[in-house]
């Protein structure tokens, strides 16, 4: 029985890159120490390692997504390094909280949608390439923002932002206005180490992940539905940030 790891297709031409320039002339010291040339054992196996390396990066998991209404899962895998209670943003209309994810060069790089919907709006943001744990990089950064109309029971709307980070530089979206998309569904990539934001309506959730938390995309809950009695009425919010 083989073991096969889905590979995301939005990386095929880094892939065949990696392939061509690292993996192919690592295979081939391994060879040729094989035959008795044993130092190219060291070479060829930093070389095919780091192939490895790189096709791991661009792996692409299958999950089963078990959403509960009301739930609004993390977009991204990696770390909430930041969740910040907003005065006003504009895409919310209000209020809001934002939760930031860093995702390290190990994580799983594929996007998902955090909640059932419709696609409202896509707009790619050109910028910085600042450390993606710096805290300037959400707002100075290269981002693509994409604002979700969510199904009810849930308010909306819900807006996840891509943003690119000090190696990645690029951007993947595979969504447009009017798409529908399911909750866990599959709606991006960013290359390498990046950062993942969910931006919700304050008043109208509850966090369920804080600063330090580990996310797995599609399967970690990160803002629960309040109840309808439970909504603070909407007033001006003072700027809180937790960062790490």
């Amino acid at each position: 029985m083989t073991m096969r790891i889905p590979l995301a297709p939005a990386g095929r031409r880094e892939m065949l890159l990696m392939t061509l320039l690292v993996g192919l002339p690592g295979l081939a010291m391994l060879a040729l120490a094989g035959r008795g040339s044993l130092w190219w054992w060291p070479a060829g196996g930093v070389l095919t390692m780091l192939w490895l390396g790189g096709l791991a990066f661009f792996r692409d998991p299958q999950r089963r997504i078990r959403c509960r209404p009301g739930e609004l899962l993390a977009p991204a895998d990696g770390r909430v390094t930041e969740v910040a209670t907003l005065a006003d943003h504009p895409e919310i209309g209000g209020p809001a909280v934002r939760t930031g994810i860093f995702l390290s060069v190990l994580d799983v790089h594929i996007n998902r949608s955090p909640c059932a919907g419709t696609v409202r709006l896509v707009r790619y943001e050109p910028g910085a390439f600042l450390d993606a744990r710096h805290p300037e990089s959400g707002s100075r950064n290269e981002a693509n923002t994409v604002v979700i109309d969510p199904d009810p029971p849930l308010a909306g709307p819900v807006v996840v932002r891509q943003v690119a980070g000090l190696i990645a530089r690029r951007i993947v979206c595979s969504v447009g206005p009017g798409d529908r998309v399911e909750a866990g569904q599959r709606i991006g990539l960013i290359k390498f180490g990046s950062r993942t934001e969910l931006i919700v309506p304050a008043a109208a959730y509850e966090q369920s992940a804080y600063v330090g938390t580990r996310c797995r995309a599609g399967l970690t809950v990160l803002a629960c539905l309040r109840a309808a009695e439970d909504r603070p009425a909407d007033r001006p919010a003072r700027q809180e940030a937790a960062r790490v």
